[in-house]
């Protein structure tokens, strides 16, 4: 059986309309002119629109693709089901809207013979494309993040394009699963701005190698965000991690 090289892990929530665009078409396009074998890994975080059967039809007759199927934990919760089923020897999780195209692997890969085990997609501070309040809360995140856990090094946290050498990946999502307890059910899209923050915390005091890349990214419009509530609940995101530091739920550095 010849080894799986990359395996693309895409989290799902009633995405038909991303569905309908073709992306799942530009997804595996592009990666079917590489010079390796892939694997993209669905995981349906139990959509309440026909995204499943849209998925279930689509990947029939298709070997690259793989399905999953979870109750709704939130994208954290999928993103982990996902990477902890994946056979590649590296691992990417990127999001279905596709707004970091998947043709940003291009610049990530170069980075691991580097010698880094994560290399992660920024989009900077300025976030073209994106509304000015969108910017201004980007940058209070980013002066938030280093007062109260001090990630540094790390400008932006929350793109949705991150990639790990499975020796990285494994362990880390095995341990953040651990200390979700599995990751329970929640309401609602659940896109929690704590779990790309804590991932790279723990990536971070486990001594793992991080490059932080610049890609392209475009800002794309989604009822999912509210900046104000949002806002308030990456605050309350920071200082659970922050917590769970002192009382030694990470362990030691």
């Amino acid at each position: 059986m010849t080894k799986i090289f990359l395996s693309v892990v895409i989290p799902c929530f009633d995405e038909m309309a991303n569905l309908q665009k073709g992306v799942l078409d530009k997804v595996d396009n592009f990666l079917s002119k590489k010079p390796f074998e892939y694997e993209i890994i669905i995981v349906d975080d139990g959509s309440r629109d026909d995204s499943v059967n849209f998925i279930r039809d689509y990947v029939k007759g298709n070997p690259h693709f793989r399905f999953i199927a979870s109750p709704h934990t939130g994208k954290g919760g999928a993103v982990t089901k996902g990477v902890l089923k994946a056979e590649g020897e590296y691992i990417l999780f990127t999001d279905m809207d596709q707004a970091t195209p998947i043709e940003e692997i291009d610049n990530l890969l170069p980075f691991f013979k580097k010698g880094y085990d994560i290399v992660i997609g920024s989009r900077n501070t300025r976030r073209k494309g994106s509304p000015l309040s969108r910017q201004i809360i980007s940058r209070a995140a980013i002066v938030l993040r280093k007062v109260i856990i001090d990630i540094a090094g790390i400008t932006d946290t929350q793109c949705g394009f991150k990639m790990f050498r499975a020796d990285a990946a494994k362990p880390l999502f095995t341990k953040i699963d651990k200390i979700h307890n599995g990751f329970q059910k929640v309401r609602g899209s659940n896109v929690s701005s704590g779990f790309d923050v804590e991932l790279l915390y723990l990536a971070i005091r486990n001594k793992y190698k991080i490059k932080e890349v610049p890609v392209h990214w475009l800002y794309v419009e989604t009822r999912r965000v509210n900046p104000v509530t949002d806002s308030i609940d990456g605050v309350k995101e920071l200082l659970r991690i922050k917590k769970n530091a002192l009382t030694g739920k990470y362990g030691r550095n």
